[in-house]
């Protein structure tokens, strides 16, 4: 009779973006009480690295380089002998390393042209959107017998070093209560403009006395740019400016985050600062799959009526995201204050 395979090596493959990381945390503490002794690797790109790297379940992280070949990454993954493998992230050049690099274990959808690289299968269609990605993440892991019970747990611990650097940067700048406006998704959804940003920021410095205080990503210099010249108050920009576990540490200190569907949205949820959200009418794009997982939050999620530019690619209209009015989000951060 064949024995079970003793399980001692796991590697959980998340090449994508920053949101998509985050909500696969909770995957990792289930890994880890399913497999004590076994080592975990998570697989990211650099710039999401510190995501994963100081989470106590996580023992290595492999950085995804798209310059380095199938076989670079098949030799080191046959290299380091993992028994497991699973990618919520399907893409077929990943499915194809951890086939030819004879994993045993492989864990992935059914729905894919290539799926048959993979001999744990999981037939859902995330682009429904009837689950939170959370979900569907958690859901993988069914396929070798690890069940969710109670609330997924995100682990995620913002260095003291962050901290107090953040805390220097805040008290040079002379701010102490903030909320911070995230303008831009790059590129992951349909934004609300960056008049009504500008208009909400003018609102909250105005009637709540707060600063204002604008981020984004080193991509997105030019869009937070155009928002702070459209308002009549002066906010604070830090654009391009932290990393990652420093953005943490400011949105922490942030007595609200307000923000397009995009990945930094997730971080802030998770360091448990109360957030408001946008999200177009689009179903891949809904709140149902991509809204924060926190009970501190707001959602504004427009109604397609109309449009008939709502089916994917760039959007030439606004008139979706501009039924969510300046009025209903100030009054939706004042309840969270409150």
């Amino acid at each position: 009779m064949k024995q079970p395979i003793e399980i001692q090596r796991i590697l959980l493959v998340r090449t994508d973006r920053i949101g998509d990381v985050v909500l696969s945390l909770p995957m990792l503490p289930l890994l880890k009480k399913k497999y004590p002794n076994a080592s975990i690797t998570v697989m990211v790109r650099p710039y999401t690295r510190e995501l994963v790297e100081g989470h106590s379940c996580v023992d290595d992280v492999i950085l995804w380089d798209e310059a380095k070949s199938v076989t670079d990454y098949v030799l080191l993954l046959r290299q380091r002998a993992y028994d497991i493998a699973i990618l919520p992230y399907p893409r077929f050049n990943l499915a194809l390393i951890t086939f030819l690099a004879r994993i045993p274990v492989r864990v992935g959808t059914g729905y894919r042209w290539y799926s048959f690289l993979f001999n744990k299968r999981i037939y859902e269609h995330r682009k429904d959107a009837r689950r939170h990605e959370v979900e569907y993440n958690l859901n993988l892991l069914t396929t070798i017998g690890i069940e969710q019970n109670g609330a997924p747990e995100f682990e995620f611990s913002v260095s003291d070093k962050s901290k107090l650097n953040i805390e220097k940067i805040l008290r040079a700048d002379g701010i102490q209560r903030f909320v911070i406006l995230h303008a831009g998704s790059g590129g992951s959804a349909r934004d609300w403009s960056i008049e009504r940003f500008a208009q909400l920021g003018d609102a909250l410095h105005t009637d709540l006395q707060m600063n204002v205080v604008l981020t984004g990503g080193t991509n997105e210099k030019e869009l937070v740019f155009a928002l702070a010249s459209k308002m009549k108050t002066t906010p604070v920009n830090y654009t391009g400016r932290f990393s990652l576990q420093e953005l943490a540490a400011l949105f922490q200190r942030a007595e609200v985050f307000v923000a397009n569907s995009t990945g930094p949205l997730h971080i802030a949820s998770i360091v448990g600062t109360p957030v408001v959200a946008f999200y177009p009418p689009i179903i891949q794009c809904s709140p149902m799959r991509w809204g924060p997982y926190t009970e501190k939050k707001k959602v504004f999620a427009a109604v397609n009526t109309t449009c008939e530019l709502c089916k994917g690619g760039p959007c030439t209209s606004n008139v979706c995201m501009d039924q969510i009015t300046v009025e209903q989000v100030v009054q939706g951060i004042k309840e969270l204050l409150r």
